[in-house]
């Protein structure tokens, strides 16, 4: 699958995904253009990649903000004349409270990282992916989309709002040559999710690379024919 003078975003670039991510399109020839809330972080995990496929790092974006976001893809807009594809691996996970004793504060920061990101980041770069005929948006949700557990409310309903707005994203762009999907991981072999469950069978996660690879899937030509889709990438949980 190759990414010859494709120019893919990557938000979230310097997390555990997000920096596998980008070595994944990185090596498939893409023209990078890597974002992350966080310059020193985003330094210290993809700077190999300016070197080795000449990306582009834009640090301190906050993409929860439409000021910030719509900046950001009028500058890549800008250097590159188009948009190719569009990875949304921003996100948090805060959990372990009933629905009942969660702070509004919560609530809204989940919402905000998890939905309010994709629904911002898409529709700064839609208009310029209608203009040109093509594209494609691939976003993060989680098994948790589809059913809540306990103690895991406000987060189950911030990637469950990410899979709605694929679905209706999709429904208004599959006729303009853009897919629009999404990837439902389970819990991710991290460090920080090891350090959080260390009893846990860490064999059975899901890992950053096997998520990597179903993104760069659904980011190729390949996968012209899904439109929609939310696509369960669980590991052996």
């Amino acid at each position: 699958m190759s990414f010859k003078d494709k120019v893919v975003i990557i938000t979230g670039a310097a997390g555990s995904l997000g920096s596998v991510a980008a070595h994944k399109f990185g090596a498939a020839g893409a023209i990078l253009v890597l974002v992350d809330n966080r310059q020193t972080r985003l330094v210290d995990h993809c700077d190999d990649l300016c070197e080795k496929y000449g990306a582009t790092l834009i640090g301190n974006v906050d993409v929860t903000l439409k000021k910030s976001v719509d900046k950001l893809a009028d500058m890549i807009i800008k250097e590159h004349g188009r948009i190719d594809v569009l990875i949304n691996i921003v996100g948090t996970w805060r959990g372990g409270t009933p629905v009942h004793e969660t702070e509004v504060e919560t609530w809204d920061m989940l919402m905000d990282v998890n939905a309010r990101s994709v629904f911002l980041m898409s529709g700064a770069v839609v208009p310029q992916m209608i203009e040109q005929g093509s594209g494609k948006i691939v976003s993060i949700a989680a098994s948790a989309g589809l059913k809540a557990r306990s103690g895991n409310g406000a987060y189950a309903a911030s990637k469950s709002a990410v899979i709605r707005l694929t679905e209706a994203l999709s429904a208004e762009l599959k006729d303009k040559g853009i897919n629009v999907n999404c990837i439902m991981p389970s819990t991710i072999d991290t460090e920080p999710n090891r350090k959080a469950m260390p009893d846990a069978d860490f064999d059975k996660w899901v890992t950053p690379e096997q998520i990597a690879d179903v993104l760069v899937f659904l980011a190729s030509e390949q996968s012209a024919g899904i439109h929609g889709a939310a696509i369960p990438v669980y590991g052996r949980v």
